[in-house]
Formats: C-alpha cells, structure tokens, sequence
C-alpha cells in the first residue's frame, strides 16, 4: 500500500483543534489498514509570524512542496491586526497558493438531511442540496498589481487593486469546471460581471469558446454574480457547477455555505495542474470557516467541515473514492443521531464539543466499517 505524505498545517484559532480531530481520524484509519499515512506539521500565520516573523517560513514551503497532500487549518485574528501587510497571517495562506499554482478551488456546498432546518431558508428550498462552487484562487484582483495605497496630500489617499485575468488562467478553471460537471448533473453556470468589468467579457468569451470546442455535452449558462447571488438564496437547487472568479468565488462560497446552516459545515479542495508524468496535483485541503478566535480554546469549534476537507484529499489526491464515501456517511450518521456543536444546535439535539463530535465521527466510522 501506498505511503502517503500530508503537510499538516493547523495554524490560528480554532485551527489547532479541529485538526485535531483530523489527526484521531488519520490514527484510526493507519491502525485500520485504511491508508498509510505519514505526517508532519508546520506554522503558518499568526502562529508563525510569533515565531520567524512571516507568515509562513521558506522551509515549511519546501514542506509543502515535498508533501503529497497539504491539510490545512486556519488563520489570522485580531492579535496580528497591527503587523505589517505582507506579513500578516493571510500572506501565509495566498503564498501556498500562488507558489504552488493551486488554482482551482473546490467548494462543495451539501445539506445533510438532519441539517435541513438548520439553514436559514426553508426546508425545501434546501433539503438534498448538492452545490460544487468552483472558484478560480490564484489570479484576479487580489493578486493584480499595482495593488497600492497613494497618499494624495490634503488628508485624501487613493487605493488601487488592479483585477487581471489572462485567456489560459480562464480556459483552465473552465475546464475543471465542465470535467467536474460530467461526474455530477452535467451543468455549468459561469458567473461573472460582463455588464460592467472588462474581465467579465474576456471570462464570458473564453468560457463560450471553450463549452464550443470541447465540451457541448454540458449544459451551460451565464449569470451576472450579483443576480447569481440573488438566486444562491432563491433558488439554490438550480445550481450544479458555479464556476466563477477569485473575488466573486469568495463571497459566493459564504453565501452557498450559510445554505448548509453553518461555515462549519463546509470544506474545500484547493487543485493544481496534474504532472504530466505522475499524474499527481499539488493540493490542498482547509475548512472555509475562519480561525474563530472568540471560541478558541473553549472546545466549541465544529470539526466537521475540516473532517471532510480530509475526506477530499483521500478523493482528489489519493483515489480513495470509498474511504471518502465512509467519511461521508459518518459524518450524516452523527448528525442523524442529533448530535450538534454550538454552531449548529436546534431544539431536541444534544449539545457536544469538538473532541466529542470527532469521537463520535470515528465511532460511525468503526461501525460502518465493520
């Protein structure tokens, strides 16, 4: 069997404990014959910025570079406010992206049927929702130069990002976006702000082109983000694939999260380009939710979302396709039995901590495993 190498990167606030869990689960499935995996972690963010003064080292890159698999926690807080801008805990997270070339983002937005009425909109506008949103990461306005803030004199600045898009940056994301559709309902929707941006003309024609040559098997269509938006929250079951740009890929996800009930719920791959030769990607894997630092160390972060970020790398970078599937299927156990952390407790559930609700997960899994 295959010895895989995973980069564990836990960083701020919750972060270190719900990778925690991850790291039980690794336990469990090493002394189950379930995979061979090997780990070793690393600082980023505030965690490292305390320690080396960047947001994450030159060695711990070279780390992630080695490793088959990035498994990634969270960062930032208000306690690194104050550091410099290219140095804050953000910076650690946008340079394993862009020097590892991580271009596709892969969200899935999924309610689990005891979570339908943990969402904010009814019931049957969620329940059975299987969204993939497909958010282009290392391109765009927060990468753009100039990026600059110019002080004009008489108390007056000017800030400056600058979104580019080039036709091959498109052109690929779209193409993980149609190959993506095929293995699900078989559509695409491409949203964009072509009305007033002139990167939306260039992302509309190249996404036009390419379904033309190479994938007219797929249904797509075109939205304007914000009316994309608008039908996120309408109508949400319309959506299969939303393949979209960094910056509207950003908000998108938050919204197609809260459908789910709760950002704790909702992990993310992060994809690079497959070797020619090994076909292998460079990847990473982190909840969407945010370091949460009112609730670190308290035991009340949901684990979840980073439990299933784990169950994407077994699927995207290791072909575990059922052992991912048993993760899966633990996790909508658990919920079924009722159990809930804080963020997502309704009346008649039972209230459990992190530690409890990654037992409980394992639990599932040793049963369904049997």
């Amino acid at each position: 069997m295959a010895t895989h190498k995973l980069l564990l990167l836990p960083g701020d606030g919750i972060g270190p404990e719900v990778m925690a869990e991850v790291k039980k689960l690794i336990a469990w499935m090493n002394a189950h014959g379930m995979g061979t995996f090997e780990t070793e972690e690393g600082l980023v963010g505030g965690s490292a910025y305390d320690a080396h003064k960047v947001a994450i080292t030159d060695e711990t890159m070279a780390k992630a570079h080695a490793a088959d698999a990035i498994i990634f926690g969270a960062v930032g807080g208000p306690k690194w406010d104050a550091v410099p801008f290219d140095v804050r805990p953000e910076a650690g997270l946008l340079r394993l992206r862009k020097d590892l070339v991580l271009y596709a983002n892969l969200r899935p937005a999924v309610t689990y049927p005891a979570l339908a009425d943990a969402s904010a909109l009814k019931r049957e506008l969620v329940a059975g929702l299987d969204i993939m949103i497909l958010r282009e990461l290392t391109g765009g306005v927060y990468f753009g130069e100039p990026k600059t803030i110019t002080d004009l004199g008489n108390g007056q600045k000017r800030a400056i990002d600058t979104q580019i898009y080039d036709t091959y940056e498109i052109e690929r994301i779209g193409r993980v976006a149609f190959e993506l559709a095929r293995k699900r309902r078989n559509k695409v929707t491409s949203m964009e702000k072509r009305n007033v941006m002139k990167t939306g003309v260039l992302w509309n024609e190249v996404i036009t082109q390419l379904h033309q040559r190479e994938f007219k098997d797929v249904t797509l269509e075109h939205q304007l983000a914000d009316s994309g938006g608008m039908q996120l929250v309408k109508n949400p079951k319309q959506f299969d694939v939303v393949v979209t740009d960094n910056l509207f890929g950003d908000m998108l996800s938050d919204i197609a999260a809260m459908l789910t009930g709760s950002l704790g719920m909702l992990a993310s791959a992060s994809l690079g380009e497959a070797d020619p030769k090994t076909k292998k990607r460079k990847a990473m894997y982190e909840p969407v939710h945010g370091s949460a630092p009112d609730i670190a160390g308290k035991g009340l972060a949901n684990p979840i979302a980073m439990i299933a970020s784990f169950g994407m790398a077994l699927r995207y970078s290791f072909d575990m396709g059922r052992e991912a599937d048993l993760i899966d299927k633990a996790i909508a156990a658990t919920l079924d039995k009722g159990l809930r952390t804080a963020d997502i407790k309704s009346e008649g559930t039972t209230s459990v901590g992190t530690s409890q609700m990654g037992d409980a997960i394992i639990a599932e899994m040793e049963k369904l495993a049997a």
